[in-house]
């Protein structure tokens, strides 16, 4: 019965050997419960989604087991890849507008884990066995539910890596074969893309503790117009660190009308987010910050672009004082090479699905 905590994964280096490899998906984790007639979708963190994918309740009635708890991911496919901004737009209040978006952009449920079938309790029962009765639960189903590919092969798995990050994927996921299903417990392994990248110190926000101490700082890369676009920060510092840096900042603390991000002091949330800024989760936010002349340059870690913004808070790796800011720019970014996502599931970047 939901709510169910979805059993996690951690951080590590390389693949490792002696596991079951899937592609890492890059959506709305989710756990669906289906018994007869009634549908559920929880989040990560147990939450209902429902009433945001009104098309996943449809299809899981006509294409799922009458009654089955699945573990997976919840993707809206492109032509050009995954596309997880269309699924952002998903989580909207309105139920007009997210019943519009079903038939614009419908969502698509990648499942990689059986909990449960019929009066089964598969969670006691190690990964090999719950793969076994997923593939076979599942068997013809589609075209909006699909089973994750997989594999024992470390070289297979290691293709994937490099090859399916061009269809918008995340990376590799390790599972124990003899692993149970823990809820909430940590026993898997997910092996990401690492890269850097210089950045503009374009600015940055007050940490919450007080008005001496940073807490993020905006990054900026150049375009090929010339124009400093905003990609994202990094706020990872020790506390003693985050005093020093606003000192070290304050001589280039500067006005919104010298500074590139002059549209920040626009009050319309709506400008600021169509050039760059702004929440993305939570339009009421507060976002302001203290702009600061873009003079200095970071080297950041970050594991892939969304758009043309880091998908997750980048990491401070070190300061760059050998760098000229203008050099900054989208060109020295990694560009995975395109990879179709019919080629990992068949008929997921169908667009008349």
């Amino acid at each position: 019965m939901p709510p169910v905590s979805p059993m996690l994964s951690k951080s590590v280096g390389q693949i490792p050997s002696g596991a079951s490899y899937e592609p890492k998906w890059d959506g709305f984790r989710s756990i669906l419960f289906r018994d007869r007639a009634e549908v559920e979708l929880g989040s990560r963190n147990e939450r209902p989604m429902t009433r945001y994918f009104p098309e996943l309740v449809e299809a899981a009635l006509t294409e799922l087991p009458s009654r089955c708890v699945l573990d997976g991911e919840i993707v809206i496919a492109s032509g050009h890849g995954l596309d997880f901004e269309a699924l952002q737009l998903r989580l909207h209040p309105a139920a007009s507008r997210v019943r519009m978006l079903a038939g614009q952009t419908p969502a698509a449920f990648i499942a990689f884990d059986l909990l449960a079938l019929d009066d089964i309790d598969y969670t006691t029962r190690p990964f090999v066995e719950r793969r076994a009765a997923l593939v076979d639960a599942l068997a013809g189903c589609g075209p909006t539910f699909h089973v994750t590919p997989a594999t024992t092969d470390v070289a297979t798995a290691q293709r994937w890596f490099d090859e399916f990050e061009g269809a918008g994927l995340d990376g590799v996921i390790a599972k124990p074969l003899d692993g149970r299903y823990l809820p909430d417990k940590r026993t898997m392994f997910k092996i990401k893309h690492q890269r850097t990248a210089d950045c503009v110190v374009a600015g940055y926000r007050l940490h919450k503790s007080g008005p001496d101490a940073i807490g993020s700082l905006l990054l900026g890369l150049y375009d090929g117009d010339g124009a400093l676009a905003s990609v994202g920060v990094i706020g990872a510092f020790p506390m003693a660190r985050r005093r020093e840096l606003f000192t070290e900042l304050q001589p280039l603390v500067t006005g919104f009308d010298e500074h590139p991000w002059n549209w920040a002091a626009h009050t319309d949330p709506d400008v600021v987010r169509r050039y760059g800024g702004g929440s993305r989760w939570n339009a009421g936010k507060d976002l302001s910050f203290v702009p600061l002349r873009p003079d200095r340059v970071v080297e950041v870690r970050y594991d892939h672009m969304e758009g043309q913004r880091f998908r997750h808070t980048a990491q401070f790796n070190r300061w760059r004082p050998d760098r000229d800011p203008r050099s900054c720019t989208y060109d020295q970014l990694d560009r995975p090479v395109t990879f179709r996502l019919d080629d990992i599931v068949p008929g997921l970047g169908d667009p008349d699905r």
